[in-house]
């Protein structure tokens, strides 16, 4: 079962826009209540920097996360998640923005 909610929320992450990915991200590392092991102040900075580039809104006023549907929907399925599979999702998000910051 638990795979199946990983495949789930990884097809969320695939339709996700790269502004999207990235507000995810900044939500899973400023996260207090799971077990990530990427949950860092440097990965924090760095997906911050990255929407700041790209995201006008962001960078000029101070965003409600709230308002982003998908974003909370994607976190609601997190906390749901066991820590492992926790860090599944969060190492394939991160590395898909990885891929996505060179195109």
């Amino acid at each position: 079962m638990g795979n199946n909610k990983v495949e789930y929320l990884i097809n969320i992450i695939n339709d996700m826009d790269i502004k999207d990915k990235l507000r995810l991200a900044i939500c899973m590392s400023q996260s207090k209540w799971s077990g990530f092991i990427y949950n860092t102040k440097e990965n924090y900075e760095k997906y911050d920097a990255m929407l700041k580039e790209i995201d006008e809104e962001y960078r000029n006023t101070l965003i409600n996360f709230a308002k982003y549907k998908l974003v909370m929907f994607a976190m609601d399925k997190l906390m749901e998640m066991e820590t492992t599979e926790q860090n599944k999702v969060a190492l394939y998000l991160y590395n898909t923005i990885k891929q996505d910051e060179f195109l």
